[in-house]
């Protein structure tokens, strides 16, 4: 195996295209004999009373030493990649390490000891990398599970764990999985504020400025979308319009959200130990979290039962809580909610749960990444339904995006619609304005990422007068 697989640098044979690495006729070290001879010749305890930059600096200069007595001749280049190479395997995660140590990659997924995945800008690259063989990716897998206390084999097959800079990580092994221990690594989503997505096209400014009304008015938002699409990203964004002065309750099952306001509170679900107890789920944080004084809850996720609790939290007194769901729509997040919210061991008719979320939620942000690889606002909706009426949403900015062009680029323009008058008149009591565009008649246009001279204010009054003409009535835009 070429020495130089698996470091920046090397040619991914899926996605953009990377330099390649200099081939100098030379033959590749033994990795594996080097990394043997490398541990053989050093006091391992004496190593073990270093702190972590000192040891990794310990071994460098030792495997140097090793490489230049017993090693190919190499140039300074691949030499110095070797030496990186070697240590990685022997302190970190081996061919993970470089990986983990670039910016550009959100995700990285093992298939096998030969087999490497990574995600850039939303778009999958195959790389040439890989380990040394399979004991290798076992001693990394194990490296892994063994920080977080938990514990990966034929008996328990599947694990979520956690990395120290917080990347999380899911691995299920043979037989379960058939080519070998597939390893999943979520990388954490660089935490932007809204102007910094309006930049990038993710929203336009008009679109900003309401929902940032929306969310100092305490409208309960729920952040919808599938996986990848950047719900936490602008669950994060949105936290940022928080007011400083308010006391503010996180919840996550892998802590994520990186909020900057002084008084936070930050909660994180445990999963159950090797004996199979001591869990701690999503559903017990957020009952203990009502006994905390919050002014806001924040949950990364619903996906279970807890659904029910956050509903109830959010319709008695919690107002302005932040909420993420896996979702297709709009329309498809409120019935999941339900859905979610019916799974509790209580029998609670359906008609009782519409009420639940009726009173709840007051705003859907649908979140949906193109065939780019990019990721935006694709719909935001008024929850208008009231009781026990069926789910009634009203759109008030939704992407239209235009067909596909030879470059499969997504191109497109956020239309505006008019606010129903209950959510105008909530922004006015709170002493919020309104963006122009949302009192004018439905349909008016502004292009991704325009900035704030198209975004005027008028009085929340005004917007309400205009009526609900954007009710939803017929098929919307999903992503492609």
């Amino acid at each position: 195996m070429s020495l130089l697989r698996g470091l920046p640098g090397t040619r991914a044979t899926g996605g953009e295209d990377r330099p390649p690495a200099q081939d100098v006729g030379a033959p590749a070290p033994d990795l594996a004999a080097l990394r043997r001879r490398l541990l053989d010749s050093l006091e391992l305890d004496q190593v073990a009373q270093l702190s972590g930059p000192q040891r990794r600096a310990r071994l460098e200069r030792v495997a140097g030493q090793l490489l230049s007595r017993d090693g190919p001749l190499l140039s300074s280049q691949e030499r110095a990649a070797a030496v990186r190479r070697v240590v990685d395997e022997a302190l970190g995660l081996g061919p993970l390490e470089p990986l983990l140590a670039d910016d550009t990659v959100t995700e990285i997924m093992v298939n096998g000891p030969d087999e490497l995945w990574v995600e850039r800008e939303g778009r999958l690259e195959r790389l040439e990398a890989g380990f040394t063989d399979a004991e290798q990716l076992a001693t990394t897998i194990d490296r892994i599970v063994s920080r977080v206390n938990r514990r990966v084999d034929e008996s328990s097959p599947m694990v979520d764990a956690r990395l120290p800079g917080g990347e999380r990580v899911n691995v299920i092994l043979p037989p379960l999985a058939l080519n070998g221990p597939a390893l999943t690594i979520r990388r954490f989503p660089t935490p932007y504020t809204l102007p910094q997505l309006v930049d990038r096209g993710s929203l336009d400014q008009p679109l900003a400025d309401l929902l940032a009304g929306i969310v100092r008015a305490r409208c309960n938002i729920v952040v919808s979308g599938g996986t990848g699409t950047g719900k936490t990203t602008f669950l994060n964004a949105l936290s940022g319009l928080l007011p400083a002065d308010e006391r503010i309750i996180t919840i996550e099952d892998a802590a994520e959200l990186s909020l900057q306001q002084p008084h936070v509170v930050s909660l994180e679900a445990r999963p159950p130990n090797v004996e199979g107890r001591g869990a701690v789920d999503i559903r017990d944080l957020v009952r203990n979290s009502l006994r905390m004084r919050p002014d806001r809850i924040i949950v990364g996720e619903v996906r279970g039962r807890e659904a029910l609790d956050m509903l109830q939290a959010m319709g008695t007194g919690h107002q302005g809580s932040l909420v993420t769901v896996h979702a297709n729509s709009t329309e498809d997040a409120v019935l999941r909610l339900e859905t979610l919210a019916s799974m509790t061991e209580l029998d609670i008719a359906f008609e009782a749960l519409r009420e639940q979320v009726n009173a709840a939620v007051d705003v859907v942000v649908h979140l949906a990444r193109g065939a780019d690889g990019s990721r935006r606002v694709a719909e935001v909706a008024a929850v208008a339904s009231r009781r026990r009426e069926p789910f009634r949403l009203t759109v008030i900015g939704e992407f239209a995006s235009e067909p596909l062009g030879s470059d499969r680029i997504v191109r497109g323009r956020f239309r505006h619609h008019a606010l129903p008058g209950q959510l105008a008149e909530r922004l006015r009591l709170a002493g919020q304005t309104v963006p122009a565009p949302f009192a004018a008649a439905p349909g008016a246009g502004a292009a991704p990422g325009a900035g704030a001279a198209a975004a005027g204010a008028v009085p929340a009054a005004a917007a309400g007068a205009a009526g609900t003409a954007a009710t939803r009535g017929g098929p919307h835009w999903q992503a492609s």
